[in-house]
C-alpha cells in the first residue's frame, strides 16, 4: 500500500482554477493506476479521473471532462488534478487514491483528503 499525501485545496471563486497534488510514499507507485475521488455533503463519493501507471491512458467523468486534468510524474512519485473553469458543485472533499487495477479500480490505498469549495 502507499502512504498518499495531498496539497492543495482551498477556495475559489466560479471561474477559477485550483491545483491539487497527490504525494505517495513508496517507489510502487509507478504500478499504480491514480485517480482522484470527490464527495460533497449528502452525495455519494464520484472517482472524478484516473490514469494509468505509464500515464498514457486516462479517464474522466461526464461532470469534468474538459475542465479537469489528471497527470503524473512517476520520477517524483507525484500525481495531479489540474482544475479550471471550476463550478459551485465543484465544492467538495477530493480525494487521491492508488489502485492496483485500471478497469476495475478499487483503491488500496487512499489519501486524507482536500478541501476544494468553489464560490459563485
Amino acid at each position: 500500500r502507499l502512504r498518499l499525501v495531498e496539497s492543495g485545496g482551498g477556495s475559489v471563486q466560479a471561474g477559477g482554477s485550483l491545483r491539487l497534488s497527490c504525494a505517495a510514499s513508496h517507489d510502487i507507485f509507478s504500478a499504480r493506476t491514480m485517480g482522484w475521488y470527490r464527495q460533497a455533503p449528502g452525495k455519494e463519493r464520484e472517482l472524478v479521473a484516473k490514469i494509468s501507471g505509464g500515464g498514457g491512458t486516462r479517464d474522466y467523468a461526464d461532470s469534468v471532462k474538459g475542465r479537469f486534468t489528471i497527470s503524473r510524474d512517476n520520477d517524483m512519485n507525484t500525481c495531479d488534478l489540474e482544475m479550471n473553469s471550476l463550478k459551485v458543485e465543484d465544492t467538495a472533499i477530493y480525494t487521491c487514491a492508488a489502485s492496483v487495477y485500471y478497469s476495475d479500480f478499487r483503491p488500496d490505498s487512499l489519501g486524507q483528503g482536500t478541501q476544494v469549495t468553489v464560490s459563485s
